[in-house]
């Protein structure tokens, strides 16, 4: 045997030995090296982690007045400033610092929860109709298209109003109806995204096989065509909880997102905008904090879109 095939040969023998990298590894390796995506990804972990430990790190009660704080109190890179209120004080004589850590458990939960409720309807009615086709496929995208139809940030308005005084509206400080408001519509381009990876994999040669052996079709939508549509579904998530997040803000700034005196951003810019030619810090340290968690999001849902695309790396 010659040194050529002997090397060849050994060569071999390393790559068999070596483990394949599936997707979710070839992914997070790209994703990686994708340096705006990772600060994205830590300043998200970064803010999350401020709002689960709100309790322990608020140094005041961020909805009532402290009792010996002066109104308007100027942040500490001010000459008068009193140390122990770091970011000042509201025209109410509330700790600043203690209602931007206790807005951001607002401005997560919004973004969270009513985009968890949008994937799960959306994901639901996507396979169904992909999966169905035919005359159920039809009349369930004539629905989709209807709801589609609604401009959503005046559905939003609408649904505050007229529900904000009810019993529904005053249940968590507001953040139910809320919820329910931003994912009263919103799953529509879910559903729309899941039905075409639903109708491009059914008719694969390993839905077909899956079919062929007897396979129940819940088994085929949960074990086969959903995990391979995984990744465009978390691609579209990272996408939308920006977009809730600004529509939280959008609300509260004209007065219908949280009910008061529950500490959000988006109130928080909406309380002291008659006050910015005085105190602009009032209203421009959480216009920054909306500006950047939205950033973090947008820059880590474009990583893992590049992360996510198989045909990145060709």
């Amino acid at each position: 045997m010659t040194v050529a095939k002997t090397e060849q040969l050994g060569t071999l023998k390393e790559a068999a030995k070596t483990k394949p990298r599936g997707l979710w590894s070839d992914a997070w390796r790209r994703l990686k090296k994708n340096r705006a995506a990772l600060a994205g990804g830590a300043f998200i972990v970064f803010i999350s982690a401020v709002a689960i430990l709100a309790p322990w790190l608020a140094p005041h009660d961020p909805t009532s007045s402290v009792a010996d704080a002066v109104s308007n109190a100027p942040p500490f890179w001010h000459e008068n400033a009193d140390p122990r209120y770091f970011l000042g004080t509201d025209g109410l004589a509330r700790d600043q610092l203690s209602r931007l850590i206790y807005g951001a458990r607002i401005s997560m939960l919004v973004g969270i929860v009513p985009v968890t409720i949008i994937t799960v309807i959306g994901v639901t009615v996507g396979l169904v109709s992909g999966w169905t086709g035919g005359r159920w496929d039809n009349l369930i995208m004539r629905m989709v298209d209807v709801v589609y139809a609604f401009p959503a940030l005046l559905l939003f308005i609408i649904v505050q109003v007229a529900f904000r005084d009810r019993a529904i509206g005053r249940v968590l400080g507001g953040l139910v109806l809320l919820f329910g408001a931003l994912a009263l519509v919103d799953w529509v381009g879910m559903s729309r995204l899941v039905r075409g990876q639903v109708l491009s994999l059914k008719n694969k040669e390993f839905i077909e096989a899956a079919r062929s052996i007897g396979t129940p079709t819940s088994r085929i939508l949960f074990r086969h065509i959903l995990p391979n549509t995984m990744a465009p579904i978390i691609v579209s998530v990272a996408f939308g909880v920006p977009s809730a997040i600004l529509a939280e803000a959008s609300l509260s700034f004209i007065g219908l997102g949280v009910r008061p005196p529950t500490a959000s951003w988006g109130s928080m810019v909406f309380d002291s905008f008659s006050q910015v030619l005085f105190a602009p810090w009032l209203v421009l340290i959480p216009s920054a904090l909306i500006a950047l968690i939205m950033l973090s999001f947008t820059f880590l849902g474009d990583g893992l879109r590049d992360a996510l695309d198989p045909y990145m790396n060709k």
